[in-house]
């Protein structure tokens, strides 16, 4: 149905009509002055007026409506069915199919949709329209582009009191999902009624988190199992270990039994490379490792305590803090303490003390993150106090490169999947800096002020563009970084390996060069130990001779200085006396004589 209106308007009233011609200027009016009128009026001078140039314009302020958006999922039943066909009843459904089939429009539609079908397929079949054709080419030439990074999204904590977010795990398919743990880390002074959830966000829906997990206890840690997305382990705060399946919901699937579980928190869980997908491992400052099956998490399958003066005693056990595991070298693992201390461990070995191999000490503090190079396991990183240092496994003494000693506290740190020469680290003052040393050693390529609270975690994303950061308020930022910071540049992998094995080299000389000046030291000072030990009884004996003949000579002479001052003062009275004196001082020099002879 067609709706028409017609608008109608005498001719009259819309005026006379405009005609437009050239001509020149012609003069309407002339008023000239008149003089009488000035009087009426008062000079004001001088005049000031203000005059702006610009076009004035008002200013208005508009709050629109958040737009919550919320996913929900829908159930798909077997339908279409006719009135009286009752699709649960096996024998009318078949007696029905039988029935449509023997039709002839059926039959008919069949064979002219199947045509077109087959068209399609042998389409396909033809021609990959995704078909990737320089895929297998590197990246050769080197960017110029200055090194950037960009904040793409925030997701801030729905919860009225504010937690540390102390744990990030990306989505394994695609990574279009972040698990965020969150926790208050300070001991016993968590505030009153302050909520345990954690949270799953959508990167494309930051205003509400798409599920909520609701331990018994909050959580320190949470990770993905990277062959099932669907399952998150995560370890609680009281020690526990918590499985989810978010299919069933946001209420705990398994929990271990607290009898059996860590005694502090746990600060680091791990997914292991197993057939079943099932296996797990986890660490806490309890000084435990404890392994798990997530099918039977009532007690673990195996416990690995982190003495390292192998008595495997728990009270001389070092608090673990961080957890590192590289399936290509599935029966290693590595675990940072919080003495600063890496102790690294193999989980075959025999006895509980051949389990613990090696350990590497270089930090003052506790040590948050530990991490091997994705292109050369053999070298990791660590971060703590107030530096980051790069490991080789072949350098036990020191670590082969490290950063300046920052004026703030770094918290976290990991290596870029993409790039083997480029790490991250976050500081106590809501820094993140991106390192490079292949472009720069002494300085970050990029330092970049992120938030004002602390920074306490990070994660990247596998294809090293985005990065994650927790901060201390609950706060993730998700940023963007540039090209050239996770595109593979000409070279880097031989350079950064010869940089590795560089240093590792430059520090096998500097060990030896330590051990002879400690030996030699060792040596020189035994050898002092042992002359003084000879030297003091003869010493001894030496001098206690020298004092006695000393002692002596200084008697006699003291006698004979005497004597003589008595012959220089003669007598008339004394003169037989002293000639008596004489004979007596000669028999005294005579037995003086023996006696000197008496001693040799």
């Amino acid at each position: 149905m067609e709706i028409v209106y017609v608008y109608v308007k005498k001719r009259s009233e819309f005026g006379k009509q405009c005609n437009f011609s050239d001509r020149q200027a012609e003069l309407n009016i002339d008023i000239p002055p008149n003089p009488q009128l000035a009087e009426q009026f008062m000079e004001r001078n001088p005049v000031d007026k203000g005059i702006q140039c610009s076009v004035s314009m008002s200013e208005h302020e508009a709050n629109t409506e958040r737009f919550e958006m919320e996913t929900r999922g829908v159930n798909h039943i077997e339908g279409g069915w006719p009135k009286d066909v009752n699709p649960l009843e096996l024998e009318q459904t078949i007696r029905f199919r039988k029935k449509v089939e023997k039709d002839e429009n059926y039959m008919n539609a069949v064979m002219q949709l199947g045509s077109i079908m087959e068209h399609c397929i042998k389409q396909n079949n033809a021609i990959d329209i995704y078909q990737e054709y320089f895929d297998d080419e590197e990246v050769v030439e080197v960017t110029e582009e200055a090194p950037s990074a960009k904040t793409i999204n925030v997701f801030r904590d729905p919860q009225e009191i504010k937690r540390s977010a102390t744990h990030l795990s990306w989505h394994p398919d695609g990574n279009r999902k972040l698990a965020v743990a969150y926790s208050c880390l300070n001991f016993q002074r968590a505030p009153e009624g302050m909520s345990h959830d954690s949270y799953i966000w959508d990167l494309e829906n930051p205003n509400k988190p798409e599920i909520a997990l609701k331990p018994s206890s909050p959580l320190v840690t949470l990770e993905y199992n990277p062959k099932d997305s669907h399952v998150l382990l995560g370890g609680c705060y009281n020690g526990q270990i918590a499985c989810w399946d978010t299919r069933k919901g946001s209420l705990v699937a398994e929990l271990s039994t607290i009898e059996f579980s860590h005694r502090d928190p746990v600060y680091g869980s791990i997914w292991l490379q197993s057939k079943t997908g099932t296996e797990c491992f986890s660490a806490s400052t309890d000084g435990q490792v404890m392994w798990w099956d997530i099918r039977k998490l009532s007690e673990p399958t195996e416990v690995v305590i982190m003495d390292i003066t192998r008595k495997g005693q728990l009270e001389n056990a070092l608090g673990a803090i961080s957890l590192e595991f590289e399936s290509t070298l599935p029966t290693k693992f590595m675990v940072g303490t919080e003495q600063g201390i890496v102790i690294s461990c193999n989980r075959k070995a025999k006895t509980s003390a051949e389990k613990i191999v090696c350990t590497f000490s270089g930090h003052h503090g506790p040590i948050y993150a530990l991490q091997r190079n994705p292109f050369y396991p053999k070298n990791f990183l660590t971060v703590g106090d107030w530096t980051a240092r790069i490991w080789s496994e072949d350098s036990r003494e020191s670590s082969i490169m490290w950063t300046k000693y920052h004026m703030a506290y770094l918290t976290d740190g990991a290596w870029s999947p993409m790039r083997p020469a480029v790490f991250f680290t976050t500081k106590m003052d809501g820094t993140l800096d991106i390192w490079d040393f292949v472009f720069k050693q002494c300085d970050p390529a990029l330092s970049l002020k992120v938030c004002d609270e602390a920074l306490f975690c990070l994660r990247v994303q596998d294809n090293g563009c985005f990065i994650a950061c927790g901060s201390q308020l609950g706060t993730t930022t998700l940023l963007e970084v540039s090209s050239g910071l996770y595109t593979l540049q000409r070279n880097e992998k031989n350079m950064a390996s010869s940089i590795f094995e560089r240093e590792t080299r430059r520090e096998k000389i500097l060990e030896a060069r330590h051990r002879e000046m400690r030996l030699k030291e060792k040596s020189k000072t035994e050898a002092k130990e042992d002359e003084l030990r000879e030297e003091v009884p003869s010493i001894n004996l030496e001098e206690l001779v020298a004092k006695a003949e000393e002692e002596f000579f200084s008697i006699v002479f003291t006698e004979l200085k005497k004597k003589e001052a008595a012959a220089l003062n003669p007598k008339p009275k004394q003169q037989k006396m002293e000639g008596d004196e004489e004979e007596e001082g000669e028999d005294e020099e005579e037995e003086g004589g023996a006696s000197e002879e008496t001693p040799a």
